[in-house]
């Protein structure tokens, strides 16, 4: 049967261990962790620049935004096209190594977008979050704002999903990942859902000073 689903959830699944196995071992972990502090963007086709050169993806331009900074940093792209909260749960142990000092959990789109119950949503990043600091990484919770389309009662429950476990956990929020980026077709691909080079660089600008404050946090 023709997979007639979103690009969102259309990037092939088969080899996704592989293509994160290459990713993460492209350099021994002394010597990355040697340039800087390791940050590890743990999400899906909207951090892994589903349609974009490596160049032009997430983890990229994130690391020239916090060199901008004055931090010296590795950032590892860590995200899977078509993944949801609850296979990013599955996963957070192999896909965020130990040498990572802080983790950007940005997972939740996919949910959306198959209208997941939030309370399932809530579950699965609280697993993540709850492993992460079993691990004793920094965390930058990247949410996420449902569109009104889809009911006031969806969208304020998918919104209070990122605010409530920021709270209870006690993390860094990052209200929305797509803050000036979303829904500006000037900032978006034909898809109207994945950000272009332009809308990854005003991502990229604005994330930078959060994780920069939660790296010097770190030991």
């Amino acid at each position: 049967m023709a997979d007639t689903r979103p690009r969102f959830f259309q990037a092939s699944r088969i080899s996704r261990r592989g293509v994160l196995i290459a990713g993460l071992a492209a350099l021994p972990a002394r010597a990355l962790a040697a340039r800087g502090q390791v940050v590890t963007i743990l999400g899906d086709s909207i951090t892994a620049g589903l349609g974009l050169t490596a160049q032009a993806a997430l983890p990229a331009q994130l690391h020239l935004a916090l060199e901008k900074l004055g931090v010296h940093n590795v950032v590892r792209g860590a995200g899977v096209s078509g993944d949801t909260s609850g296979d990013g749960a599955n996963r957070v142990d192999f896909s965020v190594q130990p040498d990572t000092a802080v983790v950007v959990v940005a997972l939740g789109g996919n949910d959306l977008l198959q209208g997941i119950d939030p309370r399932t949503t809530r579950a699965n990043l609280e697993r993540i979050l709850v492993r992460l600091k079993q691990r004793h990484m920094g965390v930058v919770l990247a949410g996420l704002h449902a569109p009104p389309e889809l009911g006031r009662g969806y969208a304020h429950d998918f919104d209070a999903v990122f605010t409530g476990l920021a709270k209870v956990h006690g993390v860094v929020l990052y209200p929305d990942l797509l803050a000036g980026v979303g829904r500006n077709p000037a900032m978006n691909q034909g898809d109207a859902i994945h950000p272009n080079a332009r809308g990854v660089q005003v991502i990229a600008a604005k994330l930078a000073p959060v994780v920069a404050q939660e790296l010097a946090k770190r030991p």
